[in-house]
């Protein structure tokens, strides 16, 4: 039971963090396509009217080089304003998906390996070992969640494009079924490569930190086991996966949104031919494009992940 137990708990945490922060990922990935040159009509970048923050019928053209300046809550308000509010829940079904196939798995496999690994009587790993565990769990996670993740990729990313070349995916399943007939059963596995990798960074970064910094804080009586320790633990966490991850996510995103048309040549041949094409368009620092929102995403999705799966424990520690 207690196997099992490990990947309830992550679940319930994950899909809780995942679904209350999906704004701020919806508008990570929003920036993180700010300024790409290998879209359709790529001398121009096609914006709802949003700087005029009022509605009209036309879209607005303006360079990519403009667009790539837009912050993250200029970002934030155009939805709103161009979209409504509800798309700022775009692919919240695709998440709450993701968050059930990748991170459960990658949270309960973590907690297996924790258990294995750990001093039987000190109850803790080296840090090594807790990066290892966190790759690993990472890496499978990734691989079993990544047709969710495509799918919420491009459902985040619909409302940015022309009407007339939006996929208006209705919900997660849809987005898949519609993806396996049009573009084959590969392309749900689009850009695993930068999933799997992204994940393992993301895992070994975030939960071997997170444990890493809890048990610094407690071994030096800086504060006690509750929610103060948690919290600052988890944040510090969150703040190391977002440096760590960010590049890849760039990659990530713009892989799994790019528009593959039958007897075409894809926007990009793979995840190499994307970062060189991204850092040679708009230079070394478009890797980081979206890191404010990212941290600003990851770390309420870490605090909210690690609080919340803190207290799933207390409650299930009797079964």
């Amino acid at each position: 039971m207690g196997g099992v137990k490990g990947f309830v708990e992550g679940g319930i945490a994950s899909i809780v963090a995942g679904c209350s922060t999906h704004p701020l990922d919806l508008i990570k990935v929003r920036m993180q396509l700010q300024g790409e040159t290998q879209v359709p009509n790529a001398s121009v970048q096609t914006l709802r009217p949003s700087l005029a923050f009022h509605s009209t019928s036309t879209d607005v053209h303006i360079p990519p080089s403009a667009a790539a300046r837009v912050g993250p809550i200029a970002t934030g308000i155009r939805i709103f304003k161009t979209e409504g509010v509800a798309a700022l829940f775009s692919g919240v079904s695709a998440t709450m998906l993701r968050q059930t196939l990748y991170s459960t798995t990658r949270m309960g496999i973590y907690d297996i390996l924790k258990d294995k690994w750990s001093d039987k009587e000190t109850k803790t790993m080296p840090l090594a070992s807790k990066i290892a565990a966190g790759l690993i769990a990472g890496g499978i996670g990734a691989a079993i969640g990544n047709p969710a993740d495509v799918a919420m990729v491009r459902m985040q990313a619909d409302g940015r494009l022309p009407p007339s070349q939006r996929r208006n995916y209705t919900s997660v399943i849809d987005a898949v079924t519609r993806m396996s007939k049009q573009e084959g059963i590969v392309s749900l596995w689009r850009g695993s490569s930068l999933t799997v990798n992204r994940a393992m960074l993301v895992t070994a970064s975030q939960l071997a930190s997170y444990d890493q910094i809890k048990e610094i804080i407690l071994a030096n009586g800086w504060m006690k086991d509750g929610l103060g320790t948690h919290v600052a633990a988890s944040f510090s966490a969150g703040f190391v996966a977002a440096v760590m991850t960010n590049p890849v996510d760039v990659i990530k995103t713009r892989v799994m949104n790019m528009k593959v048309e039958p007897g075409k040549k894809p926007p990009y041949a793979g995840a190499l031919d994307c970062a060189v094409k991204t850092v040679k368009g708009e230079g070394p620092m478009a890797l980081y494009k979206g890191f404010i929102p990212t941290i600003s995403r990851q770390g309420p999705f870490t605090v909210v992940l690690f609080v919340t799966l803190e207290q799933v424990r207390k409650l299930l520690k009797n079964f």
